[in-house]
């Protein structure tokens, strides 16, 4: 079958990390142009701006956008306005409403929008999600601390409007969460953190219920030093389960149960390339839905300023 020629906007630590092996690796694509305001890929036409791309190479197919959220809506419509398929960066948007429009210009046009989450492609989070579903669930609580200082040096982006602060790594968990639990669940308080030299949080606490009442808390904090914490944990009537290290490790009751070396950006590779060829869209907006609900209901506290 002939490959999906595909195109990266935005050239950053992700782009070379993740997304440009995951895209070596699959036979479905053939990466052949990229814009980016800073960074190009070796090989391949390099351009500044998406218009001017989608202009200099009509054969592209379709497009990965993997600049701040901030920018996203605009190049996502520039791309599907020019007939070609979109993968979204996590989160795929800076408002809910940007999104939905557009899925809606997607669904319009006959092509394929994805919302991608790497981390509901982490290797225990199925086996989680099956655990649950056959047991009774008493209590969830995820803890997801990191040192932001390690993980986004000098990325202002992230602080600014828009930028989503610590929900950044944070909807990363509500990802996983809402994957892999029974019903859904809504925000019924928060607590946001934000530094007095910030327009974006650096810490968060916010409890969450279901329809039957389930207890779910959230600790989300960017101060974190020494090891890292990425857990989730479900008190059940089979025992303790332990989602950890991002969704990488399954315990239960103390056992170590499921551990798979991560496939996170090939999965996620597979799956746009599976929605192209079905020509349909993969549009889940609950993690994102959860952060602007956090927002509308959190109380504010301040902080003292945070400097990199």
């Amino acid at each position: 079958m002939t490959p999906i020629k595909i195109a990266l906007v935005g050239v950053g630590k992700i782009v070379r990390d993740q997304h440009l092996p995951a895209i070596a690796k699959n036979s479905d694509y053939q990466l052949i142009a990229a814009a980016s305001r800073h960074g190009t890929v070796d090989g391949i036409d390099n351009f500044k701006s998406i218009e001017a791309m989608l202009e200099a190479v009509p054969a592209i197919d379709a497009v990965s956008l993997c600049m701040p959220p901030q920018y996203r809506y605009e190049a996502a419509r520039a791309a599907l306005e020019a007939g070609k398929h979109v993968f979204l960066e996590k989160p795929p948007g800076a408002t809910l409403s940007e999104v939905a429009d557009l899925e809606a210009l997607a669904a319009a046009k006959g092509l394929s929008l994805f919302a991608s989450w790497h981390s509901r492609y982490a290797p225990a989070v199925e086996a989680a999600k099956t655990f649950l579903s056959t047991t009774t669930i008493n209590d969830v609580k995820v803890i997801w601390k990191e040192d932001v200082r390690h993980w986004h040096p000098n990325q202002e982006w992230i602080w600014a409007a828009g930028g989503l602060g610590v929900f950044d790594p944070g909807i990363n968990a509500l990802s996983i969460v809402t994957h892999i639990l029974p019903r859904p669940l809504f925000v019924t308080s928060a607590v946001l953190e934000f530094p007095e030299n910030r327009d974006a949080p650096i810490a968060a606490s916010i409890t969450f219920a279901d329809a039957r009442k389930l207890p779910v808390s959230a600790e989300f904090d960017w101060r974190q030093t020494g090891k890292q914490s990425w857990d989730i944990v479900a008190q059940t009537t089979a025992g303790e389960m332990v989602l950890s290290e991002g969704g990488s490790k399954l315990a239960i009751d103390g056992k170590l149960v499921h551990q798979e070396p991560e496939q996170e950006y090939p999965m996620l590779y597979r799956r746009f390339a599976e929605i192209i060829k079905a020509r349909k869209s993969d549009v889940d907006l609950a993690p994102l839905r959860h952060v602007a609900d956090a927002f509308m209901l959190g109380k504010r506290k301040f902080v003292e300023a945070f400097h990199d």
